[in-house]
């Protein structure tokens, strides 16, 4: 039986118009994308509720002169591990830093380089601070690769890795970098007498005018670590980490905290893959190429075990053991909970990611934005797992 006329050119229309609605969908920008997703997996987002400043008494810039010797600095720095070639890049993260924040508390710069630092790059980087700038060279013992890393097994777990498109991992140097992050730089000699830092690497933006001693606040408040971003790391670049860590345990419970974040490092339930492919760990990890810590938790003998077991375990060289899995697993099993801070109100970007605080001391940082990149970055966010976990959402 055929149709009239009518009801065919309905029907007609009627599909063209399903199928125009379907290409719109994935011509969509990928913050369309992005936001769904995140909508779909956070019931808030609270990088959107009005930012404010952190409870508690804060110390303001009144008496933080460079030049006064009686200001009420406590021991910290800022601290960066930087190339000479690198120069343009870390001035530009000095800049805005400087601006946004240290020009009002004027903490000293600490540079870290496994080569010597020349003299364009002292004079590029002082010019940016009226505070005091310190240039060290990271000891031959601290960097080389181990004796008992066996370089051919390096090369072809190199290659493996290569082959899963991880990136670096052929770089000899960025596995030394993360070795020493995760656990050396605390050793320096010129940080016997620092207990806290500011982490901050070159290319990196600050947004956010901050008006008070972040310094003072961790110590007022006994805070142990603060970030801004919270991300999935790739699981293929760390099998063997959380077995690893397990054995660890099981050899020294007595380090496990009782008001831990276990279960946030063990969660499943939003990438269920990673978890499987990191056998049991979910990958999440606090992005440490920005952190404010107390380096008292690096040097406690709970830490100082940890690291030497998974050192002598080789995953830093034969896998990609980074600094941020290792800073996170440690700090979700070792310490309490509550002494990890979210800096919400520090906004931050390094490519491509971002933490955008709702406040009006911030300019240029898009109200929470999460990444400018193609939309399959916002999967890799994992603030949603976090904010469930300290009950934020």
């Amino acid at each position: 039986m055929a149709f009239p006329k009518s009801m065919r050119a309905l029907v007609l229309l009627s599909g063209l118009l399903f199928i125009y609605l379907i290409v719109q969908i994935y011509r969509a920008p990928a913050s369309l994308h992005g936001l769904v997703d995140k909508l779909q997996e956070m019931t808030s987002d609270p990088n959107l509720e009005p930012t404010k400043e952190p409870e508690g008494h804060l110390w303001r810039n009144d008496e933080y002169g460079a030049d006064n010797p009686n200001a009420p600095r406590i021991n910290a720095t800022l601290l960066a591990l930087v190339r000479n070639s690198e120069a343009d890049g870390m001035v530009q993260s000095m800049r805005d830093l400087e601006r946004t924040w240290n020009s009002k508390f004027n903490y000293p710069w600490t540079f870290f380089n496994d080569e010597p630092f020349n003299d364009e790059f002292k004079r590029k980087t002082q010019a940016e601070t009226k505070a005091k700038c310190f240039y060290e060279l990271i000891p031959k013992e601290h960097w080389d690769v181990p004796s008992w890393i066996n370089n051919d097994l390096f090369d072809e777990s190199a290659r493996m890795l290569k082959e899963q498109d991880i990136q670096y991992a052929n770089l000899v140097s960025y596995h030394q970098m993360c070795r020493w992050n995760s656990g050396l730089f605390y050793r320096h000699p010129a940080l016997a007498h620092t207990r806290y830092y500011w982490r901050v690497e070159p290319k990196v933006h600050f947004f956010c005018d901050v008006d008070y001693d972040v310094f003072r606040y961790m110590a007022d408040q006994n805070k142990t670590y603060g970030f801004t971003i919270n991300l999935y790391d790739a699981p293929q670049s760390i099998p063997t980490l959380w077995p690893e860590t397990l054995k660890f345990l099981a050899a020294h419970p007595e380090y496990e905290n009782n008001n831990n974040a276990r279960e946030w490092l063990e969660d499943s339930s939003r990438r269920p893959e990673h978890n499987t492919k990191a056998n049991g760990y979910s990958t999440c990890h606090f992005w440490s190429n920005f952190e404010i810590a107390d380096m008292e938790f690096w040097r406690s003998k709970a830490y100082e075990d940890y690291f030497e077991h998974l050192d002598r375990a080789g995953g830093f060289f034969y896998e990609r053991w980074g600094d941020a899995p290792v800073h996170s697993i440690a700090l979700g099993l070792f310490e309490d909970a509550s002494k990890i801070h979210w800096f919400r109100d520090i906004g931050y970007q390094h490519i491509p990611y971002f933490n955008c605080p709702n406040s009006p001391k911030c300019k240029g940082c898009k109200t929470g934005r999460f990444t400018d990149g193609e939309k399959f970055l916002f999967k890799e966010d994992c603030r949603p797992n976090w904010f469930k976990f300290v009950g934020m959402t």
